[in-house]
């Protein structure tokens, strides 16, 4: 915010809060193109190949392939490349990852070559199977409304909530009072409000419309003649780490299953600083200011201002899952793959907290007015159920030289549960679930060629279709991120679109050891809105919004030993 605006300090009002939404659940079911460099280079279609340590995440039939024991770990060096677009401004951020993807291990046991089992085989393996790390930030030079008319409009609607006995949010409408001691008035627990409500109005950026004790509606900073700009800067990070157990064998070696139980750790943390500078706003008048710099409003008037909502919240948890596969070779040129995963059910807690800066040309000393005692704790713990997933593969050997390979998966994004920590069903949850998330379709393609004995090179290619349903991508649902208790403060959200990964790499086996190295081009397009869209007067007001362009490359590199 410009420094013609803000004068004084900025007020700072931490809380812990807690509210995660349909928009979490979807984060916390993705996953990746992640494992070993041959995984990788051939774009993930192993479906249908097995005989390596990622398919022990993917098909647990590929378990089966094995006739040998293996050991071997992959390094993935990520870096990031970031970038937004809104009214022709644009930003970048970089950033470089580094990260063991997968290390592991398979056992093979022979049960004779007489046998209609001849290899019983076991595998442990560690992999990270998706990364949230994500950075970006950018600008709207040309704001056409505020945050804080959308939250003064929703906290106006009848709907949202109940008033307490004293009214909506403070016990004195008008003046701007602290939390105080024990006994005092606590909004954040007396009121019935959002509590995105309560942060803007003791940020002073909605004003109730009357002063009465009884007033139920409010209006933001943004009126008829008010101009501004914005700014947002997003931090994303986190993981979901899967250590596998999986045993499999084969059936007179035309038929090779796997079986698999996973347990997961999983953490996701978002960080969001949201600012306006507006000039000719709708700004509340300084009466008077008190002893303890509480200040006394008295109705509103033209000037200029701005705040700053900076926000965070961490999701963590653990969770287990099945998963089984078969893989069927009628011919040695030829093999067909089908594998089941289960979801994975997690026990997950939720943490974060908020605070607001602001300030306002109305009094040369408006800011600093609310400082807390300490802020407020609120832990929530919470069920998850990700989405499940189907994938069906074919792979053809050309030659005894080549290999081509495809897979399909269905993701049921729509399957995802969210629960409270007793197992009942947020059925609001729910049903934002189905409004705004279709399954995805996955296709993956990849192929490998034997240069000779001991090199080989390969490429891939894999596509994602977008898990958004295009009512609500379009705004033409309402999007929700308060969570089941009106206590979300994160109004910001995005949207991904298709997911692309264009890859290629090489290997070199001699004797029992093998080196393998992939390069990995994903792109992935999103769109950032910084709250969402809503009627005035009737007419829709759509939220600003941003572009988001993720180009991240990265280098993998396996080594293992065969034995």
């Amino acid at each position: 915010m410009r420094k013609t605006i803000i004068v004084g300090s900025l007020m700072v009002l931490p809380v812990m809060l807690m509210g995660q939404s349909a928009l979490d659940a979807y984060q916390l079911g993705q996953s990746g193109l992640r494992g070993t460099a041959r995984f990788m280079s051939m774009g993930g279609a192993f479906g249908a190949l097995g005989g390596d340590l990622s398919t022990l995440n993917q098909n647990p039939a590929g378990i089966g392939v094995y006739r040998s024991s293996e050991i071997g770990a992959t390094l993935d060096i990520n870096m990031q490349s970031t970038k937004s677009k809104a009214q022709g401004y644009s930003m970048s951020r970089d950033q470089t990852k580094v990260a063991c993807n997968n290390f592991g291990y398979v056992g093979a046991i022979s049960l004779g070559s007489t046998s209609a089992m001849p290899f019983f085989n076991w595998g442990a393996s560690y992999s990270r199977v998706a990364s949230f790390d994500r950075a970006y930030r950018g600008g709207f030079n040309n704001l056409g409304y505020s945050l804080s008319n959308y939250v003064a409009d929703y906290t106006t609607a009848a709907n949202r909530w109940t008033p307490s006995q004293n009214g909506p949010i403070s016990n004195n409408i008008g003046v701007n009072t602290g939390l105080g001691g024990d006994n005092a008035y606590n909004p954040f627990q007396d009121s019935y409000a959002p509590w995105m409500s309560i942060l803007m109005y003791k940020a002073y950026a909605i004003t109730p419309t009357s002063s009465s004790p009884d007033n139920t509606s409010y209006q933001g900073l943004f009126k008829n003649g008010t101009t501004g700009v914005g700014t947002f800067d997003v931090l994303e990070k986190g993981y979901v780490d899967e250590y596998s157990i999986n045993f499999g064998g084969n059936v007179m070696n035309t038929v090779y299953w796997g079986v698999g139980f996973g347990i997961t750790d999983i953490s996701y943390t978002s960080s969001t600083y949201y600012t306006e500078d507006l000039n000719n706003a709708n700004i509340q008048s300084v009466k008077a200011v008190t002893e303890d710099r509480n200040f006394i409003t008295d109705g509103t008037e033209t000037g200029n201002g701005g705040f700053g909502l900076d926000s965070y919240k961490h999701i963590y948890g653990t969770g287990f899952n099945f998963k089984a596969g078969v893989i069927v070779k009628p011919i040695n040129e030829l093999r067909l793959g089908l594998a089941v995963h289960t979801p994975t059910w997690y026990n997950m807690s939720y943490e974060g907290w908020a605070q607001v800066d602001y300030g306002y040309s109305s009094h040369p000393d408006f800011s600093g007015a609310f400082e807390s005692d300490g802020g407020y704790y609120d832990a929530f713990d919470w069920k998850y159920r990700s989405p499940w997933r189907l994938i069906a593969s074919a792979a053809g050997v050309i030659g005894g030289k080549g290999i081509v390979s495809v897979d399909y998966e269905y993701r049921a994004n729509q399957s995802m549960s969210v629960k409270d920590n007793d197992g009942n069903v947020y059925e609001d949850i729910q049903g934002d679930i189905k409004n705004y998330y279709q399954s995805s379709n996955i296709l993956r393609l990849g192929g490998e060629y034997r240069l000779n004995p001991n090199w080989s090179v390969r490429a891939g290619y894999s596509y994602e279709s977008s898990p958004v349903k295009k009512e609500a991508s379009d705004g033409q649902v309402q999007i929700l991120t308060e969570g089941p208790d009106n206590t979300g403060t994160q109004p910001s959200y995005a949207f991904d679109n298709n997911t692309q990964y264009i890859t290629c790499g090489v290997g070199f086996h001699y004797q029992n050891f093998y080196v393998d190295a992939a390069y990995v081009h994903r792109h992935r397009s999103s769109t950032f809105h910084a709250y969402d869209s809503f009627l005035v007067d009737g007419t829709r007001v759509d939220a600003p919004s941003a572009k988001i362009t993720d180009s991240n490359n990265s280098l993998v590199f396996s080594l293992g030993f065969r034995f």
